[in-house]
């Protein structure tokens, strides 16, 4: 009779323990709400420790900062890198509310998790991702978190508004120039002395770049950045709150949580001398009117930051070596002055970039010739060219951008087929994340396929019919013997500098034609 032994085992298997860790976040820096959050920090400490199967990888919480986007939480975006670095396995959280309040960002970083294997536990909603349902369910709490969201920003702007009204409204941060002392803006002599000398500065005709470059010449610190710039001095030149007066709501956020400057689509309300004044109205009034009038005589938009078309060249000449673009200045010889276009890179720091500059009047100079050319020969550079492109076929492109249509349809349909089966209970959450996945790859590579050939076809139709308008005016068009803007414009895409003898006209229709720079 055969005997059977039993062998048991010289040591017990151990099952590594979950790295878990929990995310904790109040939106407002009061005393009340910090207490919250050290109350939910101890709370999830013994709740993490109690589980013999979890290991206490710690507590990630961001304070006094909104949960409506993401991008505020800084805790927030280190816990993902450290599940990312396979650091933590499993995340515990007081709710959806608390973890993300806008559904995409919620479904975007869940997923996200998901498919790194790290899962959620939301100990409100008893949601744990890793075993839940599907995501219809996640959908819709997280749209109510997101409506609670909405409520209650709606209800701090009504607060905000009506401390703007009553006057017990305090600034984020004093401007340079003034400390809080008790709630109240009390001058800072030092850096008032400062604020009085930009303003002076800018009321004798300095610009904001040079008395920014001044001010760090000579070692004066701002408030908060390294060093002066010419953005710091003209928000501070408009800034009303030098004159002793307040304007509040002078942005807004709209309801997808974005900010806005304020141009009149909300109310705005002015305090009359709240503090004590640096600089007078008058002075204040005079350096915006001075700053009013040299934006209107560049084409500045104000709001915009943004140069409108003042000149032809503006931000068409571009530089062959760094490929920043050329700025327009004032050069003086001797007791004469002529225009030169600069490397923006090369007038602040030269060693980043050596291009020179190029004057202006000898880019008309190769404008004319390049044309002259264009004229003269046209049947020998324009026609074959348009022979080239015309016999080009796109009808196979087109074919193409038809399949790949076909097949982001079908790949959509698959994707709601998976998300039925997985709501409905015939599909497990681990089998529908990794189909899911390859659907979502699929249909990535597919619409970037679509870009690039649909830009192709584009691209190749445009040169097409840019090259047909040039010809024909080309071919009746006079030599022509001064700069034209109109023809520059409606011809031109851009300028390449490679050196201050050789530029080149990028034209419209993809030709590139070089011209040497001829004094």
């Amino acid at each position: 009779m055969k005997k059977v032994r039993k062998i048991e085992p010289n040591s017990k298997i151990i099952k590594p323990k979950l790295q878990v860790a929990a995310y904790a976040r109040v939106s407002t820096d009061n005393d009340e709400q910090l207490v919250s959050l050290e109350a939910q920090k101890t709370h999830y400490e013994s709740f993490i420790k109690s589980n013999p199967d979890w290991e206490f990888a710690g507590i990630y919480y961001d304070e006094g900062v909104t949960g409506t986007n993401k991008e505020n939480r800084s805790e927030l975006q280190r816990l993902i890198e450290d599940c990312e670095n396979k650091r933590i396995d499993f995340i515990v959280t007081k709710s959806i509310s608390r973890f993300a309040r806008n559904t995409i960002d919620c479904l975007e970083l869940i997923r996200k998790l998901s498919d790194i294997g790290v899962f959620l536990y939301f100990e409100k909603e008893n949601i744990n991702t890793q075993s839940m349902d599907g995501e219809l369910m996640l959908t819709i709490l997280s749209s109510l978190a997101e409506n609670e969201s909405i409520s209650i920003s709606q209800n701090n702007k009504w607060s905000i508004q009506r401390r703007f009204r009553n006057g017990t409204f305090k600034l984020s941060s004093p401007p340079y120039g003034y400390d809080y002392e008790d709630g109240i803006l009390i001058v800072n002599e030092e850096q008032a002395a400062v604020v009085r000398r930009i303003f002076s500065e800018a009321l004798s005709g300095k610009g904001a770049q040079k008395i920014a470059d001044d001010l760090n010449a000579d070692g004066i610190s701002p408030k908060k950045a390294a060093l002066w710039n010419a953005s710091t001095i003209l928000g501070m030149l408009s800034n009303e709150k030098y004159t002793g007066d307040v304007i509040l709501q002078k942005t807004y956020t709209d309801d997808h949580f974005k900010r806005h400057r304020n141009n009149g689509e909300k109310d705005q309300i002015m305090i009359r001398r709240n503090h004590e004044a640096i600089i007078s109205h008058e002075e204040f009034d005079a350096v915006n009117e001075l700053l009013r009038q040299r934006g209107d005589e560049k084409g500045i938009e104000k709001g915009k930051g943004k140069y409108q078309k003042r000149y032809p060249f503006s931000g068409k000449i571009i530089c062959s070596e760094c490929g920043s673009h050329f700025k327009r200045r004032i050069h003086y010889n001797g007791g004469s002055q002529y225009i030169a276009w600069c490397c923006s890179k090369h007038i602040h720091d030269i060693a980043k970039c050596s291009m020179r500059f190029i004057r202006e009047d000898d880019i008309h100079q190769a404008f004319i010739t390049m044309i002259n050319k264009l004229i003269f020969g046209y049947e020998f550079i324009l026609k074959p060219l348009l022979k080239s492109l015309r016999s080009l076929n796109y009808s196979a492109n087109l074919t193409e951008i038809l399949e790949i249509e076909q097949k982001l349809e079908e790949n959509m349909e698959r994707s709601r087929v998976l998300t039925n089966l997985l709501t409905k209970g015939y599909l497990s959450s681990s089998l529908f994340n990794e189909q899911i996945n390859e659907l979502r790859a699929e249909a990535t590579l597919l619409k970037e396929k679509k870009k690039a050939l649909s830009r192709s076809v584009n691209s190749g139709m445009t040169a097409v019919s840019e090259v047909e308008q040039l010809l024909k005016w080309a071919s009746k068009a006079d030599m022509i013997e001064s700069f034209d803007e109109a023809i520059f414009s409606r011809y031109v895409e851009s300028i390449i500098v490679y050196s201050q003898e050789e530029i080149g006209f990028k034209l419209k229709c993809g030709l590139t034609l070089k011209e040497r720079l001829v004094r």
